[in-house]
């Protein structure tokens, strides 16, 4: 079969088209098809070794969907047949993976395997960061960085849904169409206005109860800045860098909180993340979640949808096809 391996560390030329063995799956796992394969930006990370990988050479790809087609023992979430969709396990840029069944959830007959491979991973972060890490409510501020990206439409939608009020920041205008359309109250282009000064205006400096900030180290100041007294700043990504060291006195300006959350820690058991999914697939499939795939690139093209995603080129959900 074939994978995309990484033998070095670098750009997005170091992802290489290569030939590997497909393997047995042992115990607690199984063979996976894979009919689609997420894009996610801790995937660059990896490439880049901003995140580093334990071995050489490794496949990337955190989030994927397909067909099982063969179990190993003591496997009993899954059955040969069964088509599913997975996050947080790596190896999902190939033709077929071999994932612990644990992390494997069987999809309804209304979810296609593109759609699970377009809302594991970002849909489950949506999920959490709106359910749980700050549950949001009826009459809630918040603000999304991002908000034309995979995470960022799905975490606006997510927040409407509760009747919370969401304002977003994008680049570009027909970003900033999107997030309207997503269901934003107000989208501030940050290209063109500072987003801090904007978010003090629209609440009468008040400021709001969380920031979804997944951008991190050019955002992470200001995001601070637009807290209320007591407010959240769910840091859950850096695509532009990590956070330098900062004094923790600052957050005493407002008694604020700042948390670091991962997806690996709001899915730690299979109730958990069989709950989430489970929500996912059934806003979908009634229309009530809508999910964005800005386009698919063959799997041996992997390299040009890194680009496309750290040139800031993609809109939503951005997929491999094996």
């Amino acid at each position: 079969m074939h994978a995309i391996q990484i033998h070095e560390h670098g750009g997005p030329a170091v992802l290489r088209y290569d030939e590997v063995v497909a393997g047995e799956p042992g115990a607690g796992e199984a063979r996976v098809r894979i009919d689609a394969a997420g894009l996610n930006y801790i995937d660059i990370y990896h490439r880049t070794g901003l995140y580093p990988s334990t071995k050489m050479p490794f496949t990337p790809g955190m989030e994927g969907a397909g067909v099982v087609e063969a179990v190993g023992p003591d496997v009993a979430e899954v059955k040969v047949g069964d088509r599913v969709g997975y996050a947080m396990h790596q190896g999902s840029y190939s033709e077929v993976a071999i994932v612990p069944s644990r992390v494997l959830v069987p999809l309804p007959d209304s979810i296609d395997t593109q759609s699970a491979a377009a809302a594991m991973l970002q849909g489950m972060t949506a999920h959490y960061l709106t359910r749980s890490t700050y549950p949001l409510s009826a009459g809630d501020t918040a603000l999304v960085h991002a908000a034309a990206g995979g995470v960022g439409l799905l975490l606006i939608q997510m927040a409407k849904m509760v009747g919370s009020r969401v304002f977003g920041t994008v680049s570009t205008p027909e970003k900033a169409q999107l997030a309207t359309d997503a269901g934003a109250d107000e989208v501030i282009l940050y290209t063109q206005t500072d987003f801090e000064a904007e978010v003090k205006r629209l609440t009468d400096g008040g400021g709001v109860d969380v920031v979804y900030d997944s951008v991190a180290k050019t955002t992470f100041d200001k995001s601070l800045n637009c807290l209320r007294p007591r407010g959240y700043l769910a840091l859950f990504g850096q695509s532009s860098g990590p956070v330098p060291p900062f004094d923790l006195s600052r957050l005493s300006s407002g008694s604020l909180f700042v948390t670091r959350p991962g997806l690996g820690h709001y899915a730690a058991d299979r109730a958990e993340l069989m709950g989430r999914a489970g929500d996912l697939f059934e806003w979908i499939a009634a229309g009530t979640l809508r999910l964005r795939i800005d386009r698919t690139f063959r799997l041996q093209d992997a390299a040009d949808a890194h680009r496309a995603l750290e040139g800031r080129q993609t809109t939503g959900k951005v997929l491999l096809i094996p």
